[in-house]
């Protein structure tokens, strides 16, 4: 897939890291993150450390409550750890202030997620078009490179419609799309066939294998579905917070 080029300093991101950026695309080191209501404290994530390749396929599964959400939005950049540090292409995270995580996310990270989260009332080819818009990408151009990755994912003659004239794995797709459309070097998926027929469910998992094989993109899915972890490079199991194991797919 072609890039778009946007006009971003990255130099004020100071990506410097003893990472070998070729080959990693996310790591985590003592990752920890405590939820305080009050005088109540509550320990979603302890000490996780992890490495995931670039172009590395990851399933993150465990049970309710184990911290796998949690654990995708600390590496997204949505929330920030209480202990530990992100990196992301080399980049630490945590001392980054919030235009600077915008920008590693409009540059970096496309999100996929189980109920979609498309704009009701604008068509595909704009759904897929929108993180451009934040990246200051003229219209143009940001049609262009929609339909060019909805042709490539069989959606070229749904560019004109309205999500709710799709079905769900037409939906998903469309948002697969999205989280392609800014080129990014890691997609986090959550959940992202949880709302899709065993089937549909398959069909997406692998598309999501075929873009981290061509594209060489690190994808992040968890995941309740067992039957689709069969795509992965690598399965992480998480309870009560912490890395119980991982398994490689061979």
């Amino acid at each position: 897939m072609d890039d778009i080029d946007v006009d971003i300093d990255v130099d004020m991101l100071s990506m410097k890291s003893s990472a070998n950026l070729a080959d990693v695309t996310v790591r985590t080191e003592g990752l920890g993150k405590v939820y305080r209501r009050g005088a109540i404290e509550y320990e979603a994530l302890k000490g996780v450390t992890i490495t995931v390749k670039r172009g590395e396929l990851v399933s993150i599964v465990g049970p309710s409550g184990s911290g796998k959400t949690t654990l995708l939005n600390l590496i997204g950049t949505l929330d920030r750890p209480t202990t530990g540090e992100v990196y992301i292409n080399g980049v630490p995270t945590s001392k980054l202030n919030g235009k600077e995580l915008a920008t590693l996310r409009g540059k970096t990270v496309g999100f996929i997620f189980q109920s979609y989260n498309l704009i009701p009332y604008l068509n595909v080819i704009e759904n897929v078009g929108l993180p451009l818009m934040t990246l200051n990408v003229p219209n143009a151009k940001r049609r262009e490179k929609a339909g060019m990755l909805l042709a490539e994912l069989g959606l070229a003659e749904k560019a004109d419609k309205k999500p709710n004239e799709l079905s769900g794995g037409e939906q998903q797709r469309v948002a697969i799309a999205r989280a392609l459309v800014n080129s990014p070097s890691l997609i986090l998926a959550d959940e992202p066939t949880g709302n899709l027929d065993s089937k549909t469910a398959k069909d997406v998992a692998s598309l999501l294998k075929g873009i981290s094989e061509k594209e060489k993109v690190t994808i992040i899915m968890v995941t309740h579905n067992l039957e689709i972890t069969g795509v992965s490079d690598r399965i992480i199991y998480l309870r009560d917070g912490s890395v119980e194991k991982e398994i490689e797919n061979i």
